[in-house]
């Protein structure tokens, strides 16, 4: 980005204000929310005072552009509109602006030279990828990365018609500036490869192609796609086009315009039919035609063959979490064959599409990757039968799960899938999941974003004529247009409404009083409606977008017939009316009007309404589980108008639903809803049964968090109260685990207390297992090695050896995957290193393909392995958990894993300071900021990492941080260890050898009396090694 004034170039700076300026540029012309100016500058947590730091900085850059305007004045160019800001300016200010004229004129043009013209001024302003030289925040990403599409977009439409017309020199320069930009482009590159063959320039072109070919198989392996391999033949083959070729693509049948957009589709189609993948987001303002573009190019993709499978978000917290999922995965199922449906079934996926009842078990980090990666597996499977198209429409209002599939499957897009999102650019802008979806998908190779614009003036006129009949005169057009800014929803609800009043020509359009929103359309032909009429159509507001007529019926406690007779002057209006694939469901001609009417009801009234849908979902369910999320929803509207034990009991019922389909934040939100409902009407059982199993996603949770520790002692209270015993302990270990992770000794130490003074006074193994398992712990932290493990011993023993009551079994199994994997830990670090490996091979054996279990005892054996001082053990253990957990889902014990193969590679690699550094900014990013448990430890290790690497320096600043750490929160199991390094860092620096020898004997009998005889003995190793060599002479 690069600004003149007068002549002088500005120096714009860095930072957060130079990134406003540049995404205002990428927006020109076009008003930007400050939300959504918020969220592309701070990705994530932007600050309090975020709105005022947007003031600032437009008052600096304003200020920087028009040094003589007035304090408070907007000046010229950074104006205010709405609730955010545009920059306008136009092609003689601009070169964004000019640049984007320039190719509407090559489009436009009929004349191929006059176009190619055009092209070539345009692509001649470009010098680099946009915002170049910037930090390009995650959320400013897919709008740089927009632009960017526009430039690689009209490259190789410019490159097409240069070689048609033999004048490849005229784009080359821009086609290879775009290749370096983005040089996985495949179009582009294809553009490039034609182009230098069209130029005489063979050698270059199929060395441009191997590059690329080599890339595609290296990063991707891929082979290159049918364009590419096109693009090789004819330079091989040197056979040019004999025409220029025709740049506009055949629109579909009933749409209007859109024929580029549609082309884009088409090409994803046709790329998944060639057994390749791809992506395309389509965007735009509610109503300019997403869907209806995309349901053009599914019914052209399933006369060709493709699977076409679509799945809706629907705005409101009624809608079931994963819905889109729900549908879109179910059909790809049903269209495998049977013995395959039935595999995928019994799995997660089986979960996800049909409704189950029961508990579900309790969820572990892992579940939702597996869940998405068998997705992911599924879609591949169809893709290898047949072409798949998967729509999910209007991500806008997609649950934070549903967008975490979506994320996933742009990363591992299966062969033959063509995977298409929609989404409003704004009403609403796209919050941080959906900003983040964007920043994904800008990421993927290939991918296409496209943003549907306004109609032009001849597409409006062919609109309205479609709409009405009549073929309304210019200046009719040019007013509709101009009230309607090309909005083709609102195009078509306008045309409507002026064809009823008589013929469309401008001095009627100007007479009519237009409407300024479809809003005021819907207000005014609900005024046209009886007041029966007008309360079915709210009611059916309510329901959602598709509405069950049986439903509604119920709701209005009218008979199906009365029902329909109802609403016929409701689709007379055309704002409600049959679903065509569905004889029992009614629709919204568009979600606006759902919207407009929703707003329209009276807030006195909502409460009620939803109570009869609430009433009318359970009168007429066949299974309760099957509407439990809708249901809950529609409860919680009513307010006090419902009874809130009813209300909290569907909304624990949503809770577990969402869960089963491992939408856990979707969950998380049902659960805390029902526990302020419970709690505020004194039932202490529902307020529990909520409690439950809302703890379980908090027990995913790395760290302490003020309100998760809150809900935990509140469960724990209720527990105690109602004579829980078993759930109070197991609420209160839940509590400890996040003191002792959060190295918090203080109150760790006092729970870990407590849970052995009720473990030794029950009469339950399990309770007593709790207590002397936190209280194990509790002393290996506080450094007394030989108490941990005597006590982890008593815990192993009572999981192990003692029979348990049938309430107890799930809680010995959680026991049972934990108790060892510590006492083997402590048996490490007390000196019989046998035995710990002994337990820990159990441990293995025993988590079988259990991904939290091999998590658990991968990354304590590789932690004990490093402490043991044996790399090829710390390795093997690393590698196997990180293989697990590939997404890091387990931060903790996944921290460990990763720094213990650092470490391995440290001490026995070629390149120590490497593998030094690399775990030396995994313990700074995870570890320390705030302090989690064996921060010191890590610290310990990572000297002896660069000792290895010869750096006795780092290794000093390493122990620095190590005693820093152990002095700010008392955790000392380390303490030896910690103490052997400072020892090895003085022989390292070349200290006297008796000051050597004192620090090692000081670092044993530190361990000694710890009972950490595993240091100890490390102790004595380097006692023996400072024995053999010769005192220093001075």
């Amino acid at each position: 980005m690069r600004i003149w004034r007068d002549g002088v170039e500005l120096n714009v700076g860095h930072g957060k204000q130079a990134n406003l300026l540049a995404l205002l540029l990428a927006r020109a012309n076009q008003p930007v929310g400050t939300g959504e100016l918020i969220a592309m500058l701070w990705s994530a947590d932007p600050p309090a005072t975020a709105v005022n730091v947007v003031q600032k900085y437009v008052g600096a850059l304003r200020r920087l552009l028009e040094p003589g305007i007035a304090a408070r004045d907007t000046g010229s160019y950074l104006v205010r509109r709405g609730a955010g800001y545009m920059f306008s300016a136009g092609p003689d200010v601009l070169d964004v602006v000019r640049f984007r004229e320039s190719i509407e004129a090559a489009r436009a043009d009929p004349e191929p030279r006059a176009a190619l013209d055009a092209y070539a001024e345009a692509l001649g302003l470009w010098r680099g990828p946009v915002a170049d030289g910037f930090v390009r925040e995650t959320g400013a990403m897919p709008v740089f990365a927009a632009v960017e599409d526009e430039f690689l977009d009209a490259c190789a439409a410019a490159a097409e018609l240069a070689v048609a017309l033999g004048a490849p020199d005229r784009v080359a320069q821009p086609l290879q500036l775009a290749a370096s930009m983005a040089p996985l482009h495949e179009p582009v590159l294809a553009a490039l490869v034609t182009t230098l063959g069209a130029a005489g320039r063979q050698a270059d072109a199929l060395a441009v192609y191997q590059q690329v070919r080599t890339r595609l198989a290296e990063e991707l392996g891929v082979d290159p796609g049918r364009a590419l391999q096109d693009a090789q033949q004819f330079v091989l083959t040197r056979s040019l086009p004999s025409q220029p070729p025709t740049r506009a693509t055949t629109p579909s049948p009933g749409l209007v315009g859109r024929a580029e957009e549609l082309a884009v589709l088409r090409q994803g189609l046709e790329s998944a039919r060639t057994g390749g993948a791809s992506l395309v987001l389509l965007e735009g303002e509610p109503g300019v035609g997403k869907t209806r573009l995309v349901e053009a190019a599914a019914g052209e993709a399933a006369q060709r063959g493709a699977l076409v499978v679509w799945g809706s978000c629907l705005e409101g917290d009624g809608t079931p979490a994963m819905w889109p999922w729900v549908r879109t995965i179910g059909a790809v199922l049903d269209h495998l064959p049977t013995a395959e449906r039935e595999k995928w079934l019994a799995g997660s996926l089986g979960r996800l599409v049909e409704t189950r009842d029961g508990t579900p078990a309790l969820p572990r980090s892992d579940d939702q990757f597996r869940l998405f990666e068998q997705a992911a597996t599924a879609l591949a499977a169809a893709g290898a039968r047949q072409p798949v198209m998967v729509v999910i429409d209007d991500l806008q209002w997609a649950d934070v799960a549903s967008l975490h599939l979506f994320v996933h499957l742009t990363a591992r897009l299966p062969a033959g899938v063509l995977l298409v999102g929609t989404l409003r650019n704004w009403a609403p802008l796209p919050d941080r999941e959906l900003t983040r979806v964007l920043a994904e998908a800008s990421r993927v190779p290939g991918h296409r974003r496209i943003r549907l614009g306004p109609l032009s003036p001849d597409e409006v006129a062919e609109l309205v004529r479609r709409e009405t009949g009549q073929l309304p005169d210019v200046g009719a057009v040019r007013r509709i247009r101009l009230r309607t800014a090309g909005n083709p929803f609102f195009v078509r609800e306008l045309a409507r409404l002026l064809a009823d009043e008589g013929e469309l020509t401008e001095d009627a359009v100007a007479e009519a009083g237009v409407p300024s929103t479809v809003r005021d359309i819907v207000r005014g032909r609900l005024a046209g409606l009886d007041e029966p009429a007008r309360d079915l159509l709210q009611i059916a507001a309510l329901v959602g977008r598709d509405v069950d007529l049986r439903l509604l019926a119920r709701a209005a406690d009218l008979t199906a017939q009365a029902c329909l007779d109802r609403l016929e002057p409701v689709e007379a209006l055309g704002l409600l009316g049959p679903d065509p694939g569905n004889p029992f469901s009614y629709r919204f001609a568009h979600d606006l009007v759902r919207e407009s009417v929703s707003v329209a009801a009276s807030r006195r009234q909502e409460p009620g309404l939803h109570l009869r849908i609430a009433n009318a979902l359970e009168d007429g369910a066949q299974d309760g589980e099957s509407v439990a999320e809708r249901l809950a929803h529609h409860l919680w509207s009513a307010g006090p108008l419902a009874d809130p034990a009813r209300t909290a009991a569907a909304l624990v019922r949503a809770g577990r639903r969402a869960t089963m389909k491992y939408a856990f934040e979707a969950a998380e939100r049902q659960l805390l809803s029902a526990v302020d409902v419970a709690r505020g009407a004194g039932l202490p059982e529902l307020e529990l049964a909520a409690l439950s199993q809302l703890t379980t996603f908090l027990g995913m949770r790395v760290g302490s968090p003020a309100a998760d520790l809150r809900l935990l002692q509140r469960a724990e209270t209720l527990a105690r109260t109602l004579g829980r015993e078993l759930d109070a302990v197991e609420f209160l270990y839940s509590q400890w685990i996040r003191f002792s992770q959060g190295v918090d000794i203080g109150r760790s130490g006092r729970q870990a207390q407590q849970m052995l003074d009720q473990g030794l006074s029950s009469r339950s193994p399990i309770v007593g297992a709790y207590g002397a398992c936190a209280w194990g712990v509790h002393q290996y932290e506080i450094g007394h090695s030989g108490e941990a493990v005597r006590s982890l011993t008593r815990a192993y023993r009572l999981v192990t050896e003692e029979d348990v009551e049938p309430d107890e079994v799930l809680l010995q199994r959680r026991l049972q995957r934990e108790v060892p994997v510590w006492l083997a830990t402590m048996t490490a670090l007390h000196g019989d290193v046998d035995a710990a490996r002994r337990l820990f091979a159990t441990a293995e054996a025993d988590a079988g393909d259990d991904r939290s279990a091999t998590t658990i005892w991968a990354g304590m054996a590789a932690l004990t392995a490093a402490t043991v001082g044996d790399p090829a053990w710390a390795l093997r253990a690393a590698e196997r958990g990180i293989a697990t957990d590939l997404e890091f889902s387990w931060i903790l014990l996944g921290t460990y894993q990763r720094l213990a193969r650092s470490w391995a590679g440290a001490v026995t690699g070629d390149d120590p300071g490497r593998a030094a550094a690399e775990a030396r900014d995994l313990i700074e990013e995870r570890l320390v900021d705030p302090p989690l448990a064996s921060a010191a430890t890590w610290y310990g290790l990572l000297a002896e990492a660069w000792l290895a690497a010869g750096e006795p320096d780092e290794a000093a600043a390493a122990l620095d941080r190590a005693d820093a750490i152990a002095d700010a929160t008392g955790q000392r199991d380390a303490a030896g260890l910690i103490a052997l390094m400072h020892a090895r860092v003085l022989a390292a620096r070349g200290r006297p050898a008796d000051e050597v020898r004192a620090a090692a004997e000081d670092a044993r009998a530190l361990s000694l009396a710890a009972e950490a005889h595993l240091f100890v003995r490390r102790a004595d190793d380097f006692l023996a090694e400072l024995a053999l060599k010769k005192p220093r002479s001075h």
